[in-house]
Order: C-alpha cells, then sequence, then structure tokens
C-alpha cells in the first residue's frame, strides 16, 4: 500500500499537473529532497510521470493500473539474492575475499545464521586507506553493527524494500526472520537472503515484460 504522503503526492498531482516537485513539497511543507523516494516510487509504479521543464503529471487511477496492482503484491521472498556471508570471527581480508569471489557490494557478517552486521567495499577501502593490515584487522571493527542495519522481513512487499534502499541510499538490505531468543529475550535476525536495486530492476522489467504470471 501506498504510504499517506504518497496518497497526498498523487492526489495533488492528479488535480493540479503538471506540478513541480517545488510545488508539491511547498504544499506538504516540506523540502524537495524530502519527497524524492516518494516521487521516485510513484513513477516506477507507473501512477505518475515527469516531463523536464513542465514537472509531474498524472498518469491514471491506481485501482485501474495492472503493473501497480501486480508489483504491490510481490513479495520480498520471490526475488531475494542469496547471501554472502562470513563469520564474525572473519577478518577484513576474508570480508574482500568473499566479495570478489562472490563479486557483490556487500557481505553479512554472522553467527551461525544470525545479523551481527554488515560490510560493504566502501568499509573495506576506507580501512585500507587507513593504512590497516586487513589480514590481521577482525571484520568488526570495520562493519556496520546490526543495530544500524536497515533490513526487510520475507513477508514484506518488494515496494517497501525499495523504498528503503532509496530512502537510505544502499544498494543491498538483508532479508531476515525477526525472532526472539530463548535465553534472552533480545531480537535476532535471521539472515535469508538479500535484495539489491539489482533485484528491484529485475522485478520492474518482468511485470513490463509480461514475465510474471
Amino acid at each position: 500500500m501506498l504510504s499517506e504522503r504518497q496518497e497526498r503526492i498523487l492526489e495533488i498531482v492528479r488535480t493540479s499537473s503538471p506540478i513541480t516537485g517545488q510545488h508539491i513539497a511547498a504544499q506538504l511543507h516540506v523540502t524537495r529532497a524530502a519527497l524524492r523516494s516518494d516521487l521516485a516510487i510513484l513513477m516506477m509504479l507507473g501512477l505518475i510521470g515527469a516531463r523536464p521543464k513542465l514537472g509531474y503529471f498524472f498518469t491514471g487511477h491506481k485501482e485501474e493500473d495492472l503493473l501497480s496492482r501486480t508489483l504491490m503484491e510481490i513479495k520480498v521472498n520471490t526475488y531475494l539474492s542469496q547471501p554472502v556471508i562470513v563469520g564474525e570471527k572473519a577478518t577484513a581480508y576474508d570480508a574482500v575475499i568473499a566479495i570478489f569471489t562472490e563479486d557483490v557490494g556487500t557481505v553479512f557478517v554472522a553467527s551461525d545464521d544470525v545479523l551481527v552486521g554488515l560490510v560493504s567495499r566502501k568499509d573495506l577501502l576506507k580501512a585500507a586507506m587507513g593504512n590497516n593490515d586487513l589480514r590481521s584487522l577482525p571484520v568488526r571493527m570495520v562493519m556496520t553493527p546490526v543495530s544500524k542495519i536497515i533490513y526487510a522481513e520475507s513477508g514484506e512487499t518488494a515496494i517497501v524494500a525499495a523504498q528503503r534502499l532509496l530512502d537510505y541510499e544502499v544498494d543491498c538490505i538483508p532479508v531476515v526472520r525477526v525472532a526472539e531468543d530463548e535465553k534472552t529475550k533480545k531480537k535476532e535476525l535471521h539472515v535469508l537472503g538479500r535484495i539489491s536495486k539489482t533485484n528491484i530492476t529485475r522485478i520492474f522489467a518482468d511485470c513490463a515484460m509480461g514475465r510474471r504470471e
């Protein structure tokens, strides 16, 4: 489902198109930058379009938009990719090897299948520029800890995951099953897969080409 703000944007565009992003932001009393991800989602769904120097325009009723309905129904677990995981005792060098061997931009750090953190190419590049010995540097020293990780649950829609990728300007997020540790009662994130901008692009391509039933 669309968020409340996305519904309001859609109504503004429907009644006032063509309208610029600046004018939409003014009506909602927010900055133009704050609407970037919302406008991107509405355009990906085919609910609005945009033309240079004219602004945004309404493209049709969402209830009648088959592509939009199809996209709204797709769950993350139908398009996730296999996660690339290194153990929590691994070194930063181990993470580098995993990234290049598997040709991914992010690897997850886990204990068994419980997420502990993640490491991106950018994290490893920063560590290398700091003259660190990656072969002896624990991956924990360069990873983003689980408390700061944005994730998606397998039952959520792909559109929700796409919006998180846009909102947080990341290329990949883990897909997890949330559980509670029986002893500590703390929340645990069990890694099921990953979803990236490539997965999202594949979803739109499949829908546009009619490759989904």
